[in-house]
């Protein structure tokens, strides 16, 4: 038979850069390339005595058909929560509950976009994101980075030059790949040029709670006071990526026309898992868990940078600073090339993830590269970047 594939979909094109991936699923090579929450990471005794008492004791509330908003006590609870502890969230605002935080970056794009409007995005950026943008056929438009975050005179160009700008796509905390975090100078300047160009803000934040070293900076959507920003948040690195929970906080019309789009999706989320991620957060000590998680990510980190400035350090490999989330991004010195080089560690057997892949455009000049310190253990850490430093000098001896 011979299949008609939508124009949309037909533009899709598998990447030759993900073949590369394919091989850290080979339990001999070292998986730096990942993005998973470390194992001792889960809370696993709190989902499986709440998993047990809900099952005996309610069992038509995990199992029934829920609303689409989400379920009604998570909800209620994130929004004060929220509200609290981040000042996100107004009473012009709402929240839905949704399944992971990439269907919030889908339901936006949907309810938004007509096929070739303008999505701006960091670049890099986090690829499950560009990848949604563009089975919308958006047209995504790059604005560079920088130490501090976003390059907002890049960014006002683009805005000023740019047709049908519908929203920018931006990850302020620890950012995926690059693991910068924007100052709250650029957070207001970003702010300040979206709504003056009347452009939604996208604010994804699943690492935010994340944070080992530093001080924290507040959301863009705490700024937000004229419905801009539409916020998203994430259970899956805190929680559990399996249990598929995100939500979306945002202006009372977007949220309703994207609860229409989730409805045409899958009706709504895994009601187990909001109940599990619920009672999380109510029944149990949950600032003290996010505590757990920072120490853990503290020291795994720690190990990464000891081992980068023993071998990456005098090859003149270099990396950005980075005081939250799971990522390190890398950079090699010029006259290296990149994908070559991951190509030739993936034969040493260790896996990185090549920097184009959150390109808008991978056919681009790039020299970095993306490591996970979350994922492999202690020692595959030590010795994937041992192995990274060996690859290099055999590429340049």
């Amino acid at each position: 038979m011979e299949y008609q594939f939508s124009e949309r979909v037909k533009s899709l094109k598998p990447s030759a850069i993900r073949e590369i991936l394919k091989n850290s699923s080979d339990p001999s090579v070292i998986p730096l390339s990942a993005g998973n929450p470390a194992p001792d990471a889960f809370p696993y005794d709190a989902v499986r005595q709440i998993s047990q008492d809900l099952l005996q004791n309610t069992p038509i509330d995990a199992l029934q058909y829920g609303v689409t908003e989400g379920y009604a006590p998570l909800r209620q609870h994130l929004l004060g929560y929220m509200q609290k502890k981040h000042h996100v969230g107004s009473e012009n605002d709402d929240i839905l509950i949704t399944s992971g935080a990439q269907q919030v970056m889908d339901l936006l794009t949907k309810t938004l976009l007509n096929e070739g409007d303008t999505v701006l995005c960091e670049a890099p950026s986090f690829i499950g994101s560009l990848n949604t943008f563009r089975s919308y056929r958006a047209k995504l438009v790059g604005i560079p980075m920088e130490e501090d975050g976003i390059d907002t005179q890049k960014l006002e160009e683009a805005l000023n030059r740019e047709k049908n700008v519908k929203y920018l796509y931006t990850i302020p905390n620890f950012q995926n790949p690059s693991g910068i975090t924007m100052s709250l100078e650029k957070r207001k300047k970003v702010y300040e040029l979206c709504r003056d160009h009347n452009v939604i803000v996208l604010e994804d934040n699943p690492y935010g709670d994340l944070r080992f070293a530093g001080e924290d900076v507040p959301s863009i959507k705490s700024l937000d006071t004229e419905g801009v920003v539409v916020y998203a948040g994430s259970f899956s690195k805190v929680i559990s990526p399996g249990m598929r929970v995100g939500y979306a906080i945002g202006p009372k019309a977007v949220l309703q026309k994207m609860v229409v789009c989730k409805q045409g999706e899958d009706v709504h989320s895994n009601m187990w898992a909001q109940i599990i991620c619920h009672r999380i957060m109510t029944e149990t000590d949950y600032e003290a868990h996010l505590e757990r998680l920072r120490t853990i990510y503290r020291r795994k980190s720690g190990i990464l940078l000891e081992a980068m400035e023993k071998y990456f350090k005098p090859l003149g490999i270099t990396w950005s600073q980075f005081e939250g989330g799971l990522f390190a991004w890398c950079t090699l010195p010029q006259g290296v090339d990149m994908l070559d080089f991951v190509k030739k560690a993936t034969e040493n057997k260790v896996c990185v993830v090549p920097g184009t892949a959150f390109l808008t455009d991978e056919s681009e000049p790039c020299r970095s590269f993306r490591i996970n310190f979350s994922t492999p253990t202690d020692q595959q850490l030590a010795d994937g970047i041992r192995l990274l430093a060996q690859t290099y000098e055999e590429m340049t001896r």
